[in-house]
C-alpha cells in the first residue's frame, strides 16, 4: 500500500502520453484533481489540435519515458515529487514522417484518498521564460552550474583554425559541423563548458563555434563574443555568448568576425541558422534556438537547450511560452567570416 502512489504515477504518465496526440476531450476517470491545470492543458490540447492543422501535419504517436528525479517531500497521505519526461514525437507532414525529441520537468503532488491516489497539483516550469537580461557577476552568480570533474573548471578554448597561425583569414563556416554538435549535446553538456540552469544561448554560441566561427575576445563582459570559462575563480565568458538578449544585439550591429544578416522569413533560413524569442514582445529576447534540420515543407527544426529539444518545429506554439506577442528575429549566420 505504501509504494501504490508510484503506480498512480505510472498512470499519470500513461494519460500524459495518450494526451500529446489525441486532442479529444476525455470522457473516462482523470487522475488529476487539480482544475487549474485541467483548464490550462484543455486550453493547450485545443492550440496544438489547431496548430498541427494549419501546419499541415499529422501527429501519430508519442512515446514518453519518465524518470523520478526526486522524493521532494513525503507527508502522511500526501508526496510530492519532480519527474524527467522525455519524449519522441512522431508526425507525418507532406508523405514524410518526422520526429522531434524533447525533454521536461513536471513537479507533482499526490494525494491518498481512501484506497487510492490522485495527483492534486502539477507544476510545469517554462524555463525558457527565465532567461535574464544581464548575466550577474560570478559574485552572485546562482544561475549557473559546473559540470565535469569536481574542482576541475573548463578549459579556455580557442578556434584555432581562425586565431592560430599568422592572424584572422577568411574561413568558411562549416553548417555541417554546427549541426552534428548539436545534434550530439542536445540533450546533455559537454563537459568542457560550464553549464547553465537557463542554458540556451551557451549552447547555441558552442554550435556556432564548432561550426568555426571565430572568438572576439574583448576581455570585457558586455563587448565582443567569447568564452574563457573560470580565471581566478570568476566567470570568464561574455553575456553575448550566454544570455539570449545580448547574443541578439552581437548578431545584429556585428560587422566582423561572428556575422549574421537579419531575414524577414524562416523560410530563408538554413542549417546552422539562428533564431531569438521574445515571448512578450517588449524588446527583451530570452530564448535562442538553432536549425538542425527542415519538414517536408522547407520549414526549419530547431534544437535548444533549458528545455532540451531536437528538431522542434521552429515557431515554438506548442511551449507554455509562446504567446500571441511572440517577436522572432531570424538571423542567417555568414557563410565566410
Amino acid at each position: 500500500m505504501a509504494e501504490d502512489w508510484k503506480k498512480t504515477l505510472s498512470l499519470y504518465v500513461n494519460q500524459s502520453n495518450q494526451d500529446e496526440v489525441d486532442y479529444r476531450m476525455r470522457a473516462d476517470h482523470t487522475l488529476i484533481t487539480d482544475l487549474d491545470y485541467l483548464l490550462r492543458r484543455g486550453e493547450q490540447k485545443r492550440k496544438l489540435d489547431e496548430w498541427y492543422r494549419a501546419r499541415g501535419a499529422v501527429p501519430l504517436r508519442c512515446e514518453t519515458r519518465a524518470r523520478l528525479l526526486r522524493e521532494i517531500e513525503r507527508r502522511e497521505g500526501e508526496m510530492e515529487v519532480e519527474l524527467l519526461l522525455a519524449r519522441k514525437m512522431d508526425y507525418e507532414k507532406g508523405g514524410a514522417r518526422h520526429q522531434e525529441e524533447r525533454i521536461v520537468k513536471q513537479r507533482l503532488t499526490l494525494q491518498r484518498e481512501g484506497e487510492s491516489w490522485s495527483v492534486t497539483r502539477v507544476f510545469q516550469p517554462v524555463p525558457e521564460r527565465s532567461a535574464p537580461p544581464v548575466l550577474p557577476g560570478a559574485e552572485e552568480g546562482r544561475n549557473y552550474r559546473q559540470q565535469g570533474e569536481a574542482g576541475r573548471s573548463p578549459r579556455p578554448f580557442l578556434n584555432r583554425d581562425i586565431l592560430g597561425g599568422g592572424g584572422l583569414r577568411s574561413n568558411p563556416y562549416r553548417r555541417e559541423d554546427a549541426v552534428l554538435y548539436a545534434d550530439r549535446w542536445w540533450d546533455g553538456f559537454n563537459p568542457e563548458f560550464a553549464a547553465f540552469e537557463v542554458d540556451c544561448t551557451n549552447y547555441i554560441s558552442q554550435c556556432l563555434f564548432a561550426g568555426g566561427a571565430p572568438i572576439n575576445y574583448t576581455g570585457k563582459r558586455e563587448s565582443g563574443w567569447w568564452y574563457k570559462g573560470y580565471l581566478g575563480g570568476r566567470e570568464a565568458w561574455s553575456y553575448s555568448w550566454s544570455v539570449a538578449n545580448a547574443l541578439e544585439r552581437y548578431l545584429t550591429h556585428s560587422d566582423a568576425g561572428l556575422r549574421a544578416e537579419l531575414v524577414s522569413r524562416p523560410e530563408q533560413l538554413q542549417l546552422g541558422d539562428v533564431i531569438i524569442y521574445d515571448w512578450d514582445g517588449d524588446g527583451a529576447y530570452q530564448h535562442s534556438t538553432i536549425v538542425t534540420a527542415f519538414d517536408a515543407g522547407g520549414m526549419p527544426l530547431v534544437n535548444a537547450h533549458t528545455v532540451p529539444s531536437k528538431h522542434r518545429y521552429w515557431d515554438y506554439r506548442d511551449s507554455y511560452a509562446w504567446t500571441e506577442n511572440t517577436v522572432y528575429r531570424f538571423f542567417h549566420i555568414a557563410d565566410r567570416f
